[in-house]
């Protein structure tokens, strides 16, 4: 047991608390899929994970940023969260435990891109002028904030395709893959591009497995649970979602 991956935690730690103190032995490290929503520094929030020495890796979800630029600010700045700040996952590759993790946030968004449709926008630079064609109905306030919510919770093809050129053993995502009724399968073309042997994700608050006809797997873990690469549940948090039937091609497992 090294590593324990943390469906959306919505501000709920004391399940994470709660989970951990019931362990007879701890997890080295933790991956926290997103949508943590921090009203105080992620170093504070995260006391039940660092106080007992285990390490904090974590990407975004599509909540994030619901508070505002401080609520990002208190998940993502170094100058607040100087134990933390290193874990962020998003748009790169980092070995955890001898494991080599990939991380990808935030979750596809029409006015940049939602697959299979090709992307409006390539890269954050793109987005200034776009907002700005919106036109006089818009508050400088409203795009403001739409532009902060777009460059931080969507998926952007530059982050995309640059993790596509890496090779990692498992990918985590806040969107879900094609595995999931409501995912996406542009997620499975990119882990197979990076040789992945996993996709773990959350968003969607429903734990299960699923592998596809080529051996892709995939976990789904439900908010605020912790649970192993291999299904293995150490907590439940928050009551899990119904899961609906699978898309075609994708079996449950476990």
């Amino acid at each position: 047991m090294t590593i324990v991956f943390i469906g959306d935690i919505h501000q709920q730690w004391n399940m994470v608390e709660r989970g951990l103190a019931a362990l007879d032995r701890l997890p080295a490290a933790a991956v926290i899929l997103g949508d943590v929503q921090c009203d105080r520094p992620l170093d504070v929030l995260a006391a039940p994970l660092l106080d007992r020495g285990i390490a904090v890796h974590w990407i975004f979800g599509n909540h994030d940023n619901d508070g505002g630029p401080d609520m990002w600010t208190c998940l993502t700045d170094p100058s607040r969260n100087p134990r933390t700040a290193p874990g962020a996952l998003h748009g790169r590759v980092t070995e955890i435990e001898g494991v080599r993790v990939a991380g990808l946030g935030g979750t596809f968004r029409p006015r940049v891109w939602e697959p299979p449709a090709a992307p409006r926008l390539h890269a954050r630079s793109e987005l200034p002028a776009d907002v700005a064609a919106l036109g006089q109905g818009w508050r400088p306030e409203h795009i403001a904030a739409l532009t902060h919510s777009l460059s931080t919770m969507a998926i952007w093809p530059e982050d995309f395709h640059q993790l596509a050129a890496q090779r990692a053993d498992i990918l985590v995502t806040h969107e879900a893959p094609g595995s999931y009724p409501a995912g996406n399968p542009a997620l499975d073309e990119l882990a197979r591009s990076m040789g992945v042997r996993l996709v773990i994700h959350g968003h969607y608050h429903t734990g299960y497995q699923a592998v596809a006809p080529d051996g892709l797997r995939v976990l789904g873990v439900g908010a605020a649970w912790g649970a192993l690469e291999d299904g293995t549940v150490l907590w439940a948090g928050d009551k899990e979602r119904h899961l609906a039937p699978l898309p075609r091609g994708w079996v449950l497992v476990g």
